[in-house]
């Protein structure tokens, strides 16, 4: 249980150390969301849909990078209800020298898995060493 939280505590600051990287390195635009792209798979393609999951809506927006053509990216954080409506304004994070890597500027495109991963990770470290010291006292 200690190893399992270990490798999702790391997992959850690598995915964090990405944000941060992608924070330091965006430019900042307007963005309209055009689109919802509902997804009734949003598992990561490893497991079948069933049939009492619900949809997941994924913003789909077009934004103007600085100096370029218009562009629509898919965000990947989706949820059910949507977070967001069509012909909503948002605020576009994208990298400079990649425009297609782009994202919204919200606290689940950002953060969302570096929590979820951190927080299993630091719940599993911390229920796997408690049962490791209590069989150590014991015997």
């Amino acid at each position: 249980m200690t190893t399992t939280g270990a490798l999702c505590l790391v997992t959850g600051l690598i995915f964090a150390g990405i944000s941060v990287s992608f924070l330091t390195d965006a430019e900042r635009a307007p963005g309209t969301v055009v689109a919802l792209d509902w997804q009734e798979d949003y598992g990561g393609g490893s497991r079948k849909a069933r049939s009492d999951d619900p949809p997941a809506a994924h913003p789909v927006v077009e934004f103007t990078p600085a100096g370029g053509t218009p562009r629509k990216f898919r965000d990947s954080a989706g949820s059910n209800p949507p977070s967001y409506e069509v012909g909503e304004q948002v605020e576009v994070l994208y990298r400079p020298d990649s425009p297609g890597d782009a994202r919204i500027n919200g606290f689940a495109s950002l953060w969302l898995l570096p929590l979820i991963f951190g927080g299993i990770g630091l719940v599993f470290t911390a229920v796997g060493t408690t049962i490791a010291l209590v069989t150590r006292r014991r015997s």
